[in-house]
């Protein structure tokens, strides 16, 4: 049940609620006025520990039950202030590594000055958006945030320009366009059951107004419209059938981006659905909502187990790995219980650090060996033994082995699914969640202890030292989802306060 809220208001409340938001703009106005160099990369780290810290402060004045709000578009609640340490955290990983990733590619001729500049541009721009889509208490401003993020990195999917980024931008863009506009219907629709139920105080797309009266909305519209919704924001969360984008971008995108993408916008995408489903299960049959819900997680992860055991290239196992966690907290979602929601948050987490490890790691592995074909890459841990260390690292995480978070957050989905009546479910994940790790174990060791193939090595000296930048973060990400593992504070009362919002009123 949701709590009831008590609403902080004032400059000191909209300070805290505007900073995350600022951060990242005055970033990309840094770069746009200066162009890339190594000062405009660290404002953008910047930006991201701006979020994170605000995620942090928020979470801290929001545990109890409070928000934090300005006007009735922007407000921050335990459930926002959670994803802001996200995608702060994922941030300060991902940008991290974008220094050297982006001083690379300039030296190595693959971009320009002009395609730099752009860059150090719209990854704040990114961050912006997303943080905008948490912060956002109009429904509306929501859907303009979340269409904000495919205009972004539409660009920074395609920043290299080759055939196959440009190949997977089109394709992006085409998908999640048609995706957005279905979510924009069902926006459509939930404006109009808000009309004719006369919620109109602060507006008709106000969350909080249709949370609280959501039992006077039309059922057969809400019905239709929560539908198109799974379906628009499910295609962002690279959900079946609108998941085919995911692969392509997240192989062609810089790899900073595809952390980002993979790490926080596939979750961003989630939060909207957890907005609306609370609103969903108070205005139409529950029942509905979880089978339309269960029906979506379970087909995708068959999906993404299946093309997992037959995958060659080593950023598409890590990109249809995040369509397998995208799905299992989609079924935490579907579940409804405090102890699913709760369960499904802290997957997001760890799933979210995780991803942005190994997909920066990944990089790094294409930056030295010139392939991301699994078989052409071998004998990591002896070659290049941090390296092969903080992947191999991460591969466990993700791979929920304890003591990382998504052991125990699998564990609680498992416990939850069988608490709620979901047996078939429960068991159904299970077995998928096995076939899944035998396909990452067995090709995470191919890279890792395989014998060294004959293939020479790109440019530059395979066995040279990790950057700081890159593993500094990565090692502290690790760190944090172990952590999370074998303790649950302080992350533990902001779970509980998240669930009870997110939960059935």
């Amino acid at each position: 049940m949701i709590p009831a809220l008590t609403t902080g208001t004032g400059s000191a409340a909209a300070l805290v609620v505007v900073v995350p938001l600022l951060g990242p703009l005055a970033a990309a106005a840094a770069a746009a006025v200066m162009g890339w160099r190594r000062a405009t990369g660290l404002t953008t780290v910047g930006a991201a520990a701006v979020i994170l810290t605000a995620g942090v402060v928020t979470a801290v004045r929001t545990t109890d039950g409070a928000a934090l709000a300005i006007g009735g578009w922007l407000r921050v609640d335990a459930l926002s202030a959670l994803m802001l340490i996200v995608i702060g955290a994922v941030g300060l990983i991902a940008t991290f590594a974008g220094l050297t990733h982006l001083d690379s590619d300039l030296d190595n001729g693959r971009i320009d000055e002009r395609g730099a500049r752009l860059y150090g541009v719209l990854v704040p721009l990114f961050l912006a958006a997303m943080v905008l889509a948490v912060l956002a208490n109009n429904l509306g401003l929501l859907w303009a945030a979340i269409e904000t993020t495919t205009i972004v990195t539409a660009f920074l999917v395609g920043h290299r320009r080759t055939r196959g980024a440009l190949e997977a931008t089109w394709k992006y863009v085409i998908i999640c366009s048609v995706g957005i506009a279905l979510a924009y219907l069902g926006t459509v629709l939930v404006n109009y059951a808000a009309q004719q139920a006369g919620i109109a105080e602060h507006g008709t797309l106000d969350w909080t107004q249709l949370s609280a009266r959501a039992g006077e909305l039309d059922p057969g519209v809400m019905r239709l419209a929560f539908a198109l919704l799974v379906l628009g924001f499910g295609a962002k969360a690279g959900m079946i059938p609108l998941h085919s984008w995911l692969p392509d971008a997240h192989s062609q995108a810089p790899a900073p981006v595809s952390a980002l993408m993979s790490g926080v916008l596939l979750p961003v995408a989630v939060y909207a659905l957890l907005r609306y489903r609370v609103i969903a299960v108070a205005s139409i049959d529950a029942t509905f909502v979880r089978a339309l819900l269960l029906t979506i997680a379970i087909a995708s992860l068959l999906l993404a187990t299946s093309l997992l055991l037959t995958q060659r290239d080593y950023k598409r196992l890590l990109a249809y790995s995040s369509i397998e966690h995208m799905a299992l907290v989609m079924i935490g979602v579907a579940a409804g219980t405090p102890l699913a929601l709760a369960a499904a948050l802290l997957h997001i987490v760890g799933h979210g650090l995780s991803k942005a490890v190994l997909f920066c790691g990944a990089g790094e592995i294409l930056a030295r060996t010139g392939t991301t074909v699994i078989t052409d890459v071998r004998s990591l841990l002896t070659r290049a033994p941090i390296l092969g260390g903080v992947f191999g690292l991460g591969l466990a995480a993700l791979l929920g082995l304890p003591p990382f978070s998504l052991f125990f957050s699998e564990i609680a989905l498992v416990r939850a699914g069988l608490e709620a009546g979901l047996g078939w479910v429960v068991a159904a994940m299970l077995v998928l969640l096995l076939a899944v790790f035998v396909a990452i174990a067995v090709k995470g060791s191919t890279m890792l202890f395989g014998a060294p193939t004959d293939r020479p090595s790109a440019p530059g000296p395979v066995l040279a030292a990790l950057p700081f930048t890159i593993a500094g973060p990565a090692i502290t990400g690790l760190c944090v989802v172990a952590a999370l593992g074998i303790a649950d504070w302080p992350l533990g009362p902001l779970l509980h306060s998240a669930s009870m919002i997110a939960g059935t009123p």
